[in-house]
């Protein structure tokens, strides 16, 4: 029987603004996509980012115009070449899914990894006033590995910033400028960040310039990652000597496919990898957690940020990831109460 795809906009309220270097935003967005075959329905999800030129609305028009070349769940290479990374996203997802559902096996077994072995995850704490962003931090708990957002405002402010966090919490801290220094602002944050134990930097400059993320490397002994600087395979030998880690999102290098290709590359170039998320359901946070036997550092904290997830699927321990077992992603759909 046929493939049927449907594809519709799934709006996911958060549970607090969330600022970066780039905006602020109090709902977020995602394409949900439902893939059917021979009375199986499978679940996919892509969360597009402006910055690359892809939106909801581009994904439902690429679709529109293109339709499936196949019926075959498993032929993959021909379903998805040529898929822009977005849109390709969603049904690399979906697919994956389907094809779990069809043998009865989750996807960690498909890919042969071993569930007891994912890493903890982060807790994203967006840019606020500093009573606010203290607030975000108690309201974490003890979750162990803290990520908070910077790239806005006096150098002098985002410093008290980390100050004020370490005062409070004593857990690992990562940092993401999401692109909102210059190396030489870069280098000297860093230098007065260096005496709060900074697990990691994340791309602390704009991408397309991995010389200057060398310089920065260089000269500062946090480690950087490379997040807008790694969107795919390809953008990786590049980055060669320029970072120590990069940042996976299925989003950007277009599903479980392209991630595998990026840990492989990475693991060849000697980087450390950490898997990461943009504000998105269950779905896409599951889908990257079955892959987080492989890497590093997670950063799968989406489910956390939103208010009403209508999909259940990877669970929280401690901040460890707890991978369903059900076939496929083993993300399930939340049942409504009449």
């Amino acid at each position: 029987m046929s493939l049927d795809l449907r594809i519709e906009p799934l709006e996911l309220p958060l549970v607090h603004p969330f600022r970066t270097a780039r905006g602020e935003e109090t709902t977020t967005g995602t394409a949900l996509f439902r893939l059917a075959n021979n009375g199986v329905e499978a679940l996919g999800e892509s969360s597009p980012i402006a910055r690359y030129g892809e939106s909801i609305g581009s994904i439902i028009e690429w679709y529109a115009r293109h339709p499936l070349r196949g019926n075959d769940p498993f032929a993959f290479e021909e379903l998805l070449s040529g898929v822009p990374p977005a849109a390709r996203c969603g049904l690399d997802l979906a697919l994956h899914d389907l094809v779990g559902k069809k043998l009865g096996v989750p996807l960690f077994r498909l890919l042969g990894l071993d569930p007891t072995r994912t890493p903890v995850t982060s807790f994203t704490v967006g840019i606020a006033d500093p009573q606010t962003t203290l607030q975000k931090v108690r309201e974490a708990g003890n979750h162990p590995v803290l990520k908070i957002k910077l790239g806005l405002g006096s150098v002098n402010d985002q410093i008290e910033t980390i100050e004020a966090v370490r005062f409070i919490y004593d857990g690992a801290i990562r940092i993401d400028a999401n692109e909102g220094w210059s190396a030489e602002s870069a280098v000297a944050i860093l230098r007065e960040l260096d005496r709060f134990d900074i697990e990691f930097c994340e791309q602390p400059i704009p991408a397309g310039s991995p010389q200057q993320l060398q310089y920065i490397r260089e000269r500062a002994s946090i480690p950087i990652v490379a997040d807008e600087d790694a969107k795919d395979a390809t953008d990786l030998p590049a980055l060669m000597n320029c970072v120590d880690g990069i940042n996976i999102k299925l989003v950007k290098c277009g599903g479980i496919r392209g991630a595998l290709a990026m840990i492989h590359t990475a693991r060849a170039m000697g980087l450390k990898i950490m898997l990461g998320c943009m504000v998105e359901s269950a779905i896409l946070a599951t889908a990257a957690a079955h892959l987080s036997p492989l890497v590093d550092w997670t950063d799968l904290d989406g489910p956390f940020l939103t208010a009403h997830d209508p999909f259940s699927g990877v669970t929280y321990d401690g901040g460890h990831l707890i991978l369903p077992d059900g076939p496929g992603l083993g993300v399930r759909e939340a049942t409504v109460v009449a």
